[in-house]
Formats: C-alpha cells, sequence, structure tokens
C-alpha cells in the first residue's frame, strides 16, 4: 500500500500559510468581495490562499496538477500525470464574509478519480481534521497534537443525528418530502453545512451528513478524512463520490437506509 506520510505533511504546510492569510483578512473591515459569474461570492482572502498554496505545490510537487475553485485546473510543464491536488481555499466564503467562524481551507490529493489524503483547516475553530488511505483519520490542532477519530457506532434512524445544507437545495433536487421524512424519523436533524458536518460525522459526534449539489473541491479533502474514521460515502447513485456532484455521508451502519429513503424519491 502506498504511504502518504510525506503528502500529508505537505498538506499541513500549506494549511499553515492558508491559515495565516485567511486568519488576517477574516472581519477585516477592508475585505474585497465581488460577485462570481455564478452569482456566488468570492473575496481577495480566497483568491490569496489558493495563489500561495499554487506557488509551493508548484515547487515541492512539480509534476503535480492543481485543481482549485478560483483558478481552474493547472497542469505541470510535463504534461497532468495521474496525481492532482484539490483545492479549496475557503470552504464557507458566505461565513467568513460575514464573520462565522465556521470556514476552512480543504486540501485533497487524488491519484486518477481517487481521492487518497485530505485535510480540512478550520483556523477560526482552532482545529484541523486530515486522512489518508492507510493512514487513519486524525484531528487536533496541528499534527503533533491531534488525536485518531472514528465514527458512530449508531444503527438506528430513530437513535441518529442527522445533517444537511439546506432544505431548498433538496427541493430544488426533488427530493424535500423523503429529505422531511428521515427529519422526522431522526433524534435530531441540524444543518451545519460545508465542511462542518462531514467532520462532525468523522469523529462520531453526528452520524449522517447529506447534500444534493456540490464540486469536486468541495468534496475532495472529505472523503479519505471520513472513509479513514470508518464511515461510508456514496452519491446519491450509490456510487463512491465524488460521483455525480452530490454526496450521502454516514457511520456506515445507516448508510443503506439513507439512500434508499432518498433514491426513492425519483424512483
Amino acid at each position: 500500500m502506498a504511504s502518504y506520510a510525506d503528502d500529508l505533511a505537505l498538506a499541513h504546510l500549506l494549511a499553515d500559510t492558508a491559515d495565516s492569510i485567511s486568519m488576517a483578512r477574516f472581519r477585516a473591515l477592508d475585505l474585497r468581495v465581488e460577485a462570481k459569474p455564478d452569482l456566488t461570492p468570492v473575496s481577495d482572502a480566497d483568491t490569496a490562499v489558493e495563489k500561495a498554496i499554487r506557488g509551493t505545490l508548484s515547487r515541492a510537487r512539480p509534476r503535480d496538477g492543481v485543481l482549485g475553485e478560483e483558478f481552474g485546473m493547472s497542469t505541470p510543464p510535463a504534461g497532468q500525470g495521474n496525481r492532482h491536488w484539490v483545492i479549496d481555499p475557503i470552504d464557507g466564503t458566505k461565513n467568513f464574509i460575514r464573520g462565522v467562524p465556521v470556514w476552512g481551507t480543504l486540501i485533497a490529493l487524488m491519484e486518477g478519480e481517487r481521492p487518497v489524503a485530505g485535510l480540512v483547516s478550520a483556523p477560526a475553530l482552532g482545529r484541523r481534521w486530515w486522512g489518508a488511505v492507510g493512514h487513519g483519520a486524525f484531528a487536533g490542532r496541528h499534527q503533533r497534537a491531534a488525536n485518531k477519530i472514528s465514527v458512530s457506532a449508531v444503527r438506528k434512524l430513530g437513535d441518529a443525528s442527522f445533517c444537511y445544507a439546506s432544505l431548498p437545495a433538496w427541493e430544488e433536487a426533488g427530493r424535500l418530502e423523503p429529505m422531511l421524512g428521515i427529519m422526522r424519523d431522526a433524534w435530531r436533524s441540524r444543518a451545519y453545512g460545508d465542511f462542518y458536518g462531514y467532520m462532525l460525522l468523522a469523529e462520531g459526534a453526528l452520524d449522517v451528513m447529506v447534500e444534493p449539489e456540490l464540486s469536486l473541491w468541495d468534496v475532495a479533502a472529505l472523503i479519505p478524512i471520513v472513509t479513514e474514521a470508518g464511515g461510508a460515502f456514496t452519491d446519491l447513485d450509490g456510487q463512491r463520490a465524488p460521483g455525480d456532484g452530490s454526496a450521502i455521508a454516514t457511520n456506515g451502519h445507516l448508510h443503506s437506509e439513507i439512500l434508499g429513503r432518498l433514491t426513492r424519491a425519483t424512483a
């Protein structure tokens, strides 16, 4: 099995740089925010973080490609190989620009179509999560102050904490009614949104996290963390994510039930 220890160490260095940039701009009075063509916001912190990460990767991993939310795909001079990094410089930009501390930088390494290593750094929360195939999943303030994490053992929806992003997105996807049914049957439901629900799942603090629409940079870093923590991660078709741009992440025990209930919505 391949070792990704060096890649995880590099991801932490990238996150150190990202954190220093983003925290300096968080709640800054002169923060610049613009609307992208899809009308989603982008701040000067988003672009600065991605540029800095790309600069380090060009020196440290010159043979690897890079896909980022703000600047797209770049290939190394020798051409695209099997490995590429996927970057979301600030996941939760709307939180960031409003001063809500739930946002983070997502860094993933992919081999072909498979995410093999991922790191999420949420500096305003003072916490990171990371994992890689064969290495397990961990959380803590930094790499030297970390604990191994694992998903919960909850087996019944009636005992489960259920998390989602937003109900309007599920309505647009034509799956609002089964979503409401799951929420009624679950022990508890909350909309934490963005990366945070997935990380709480990986820690065992909740049991299910679902989203109907995602981009690769939203999800690539999350998959190795959740799966190495013992969880299951597929799209709405039951295919292993990144898949079609949707996500069902669970502790594994509840996956078939959640997938079945959401799939039957459009059957």
